[in-house]
């Protein structure tokens, strides 16, 4: 008997200025560096598979929204940012035998007219999203199925 599991859907932010979605289109695949939330990182780790969508979300940027569309397109690997002295996203307490932070590699799908937050506010199917919560500030977030389709459906045509 097949144990398939069921393709899972993400919101992955991005500051543009670090990795925009033309980036993505640009270079074909990113690594998804520089994560630094245990809930982002163990849904990176433990739950995202090869194949999974990704909502591409612009974040800190005069205008924050969706941006576009990209597929998970590896299996969880340790983030190398986390042992290079002279990156950002440096921690010196995480050692290459023991890495506390990990990554996926994101392949770009398609870009979209960028999908601001007041828009993605006003459709009742989109209510619960995770992205859309008071205080959300993660990264990283679960996308329902529903909310995937209703997104690449009717808002992304």
């Amino acid at each position: 008997m097949s144990t398939t599991r069921a393709r899972q859907y993400w919101l992955m932010k991005s500051e543009p200025d670090e990795a925009s979605i033309d980036d993505l289109a640009e270079k074909g695949t990113l690594p998804w560096t520089g994560v630094r939330n245990y809930q982002a990182r163990n849904f990176m780790r433990d739950q995202m598979r090869i194949g999974d969508g990704v909502l591409f979300y612009h974040s800190s940027c005069p205008e924050p929204g969706i941006a576009g569309l990209a597929e998970v397109c590896s299996q969880p690997y340790p983030d190398p940012t986390q042992f290079d002295p002279e990156s950002d996203y440096f921690d010196k307490a995480s050692k290459p035998e023991d890495p506390r932070w990990s990554l996926v590699d994101v392949r770009f799908v398609g870009k979209s007219a960028l999908i601001a937050l007041p828009a993605l506010r006003e459709h009742e199917a989109l209510a619960d999203m995770v992205v859309l919560r008071r205080g959300n500030r993660l990264s990283i977030t679960p996308v329902t199925a529903a909310e995937w389709r209703f997104i690449t459906g009717k808002l992304m045509k």
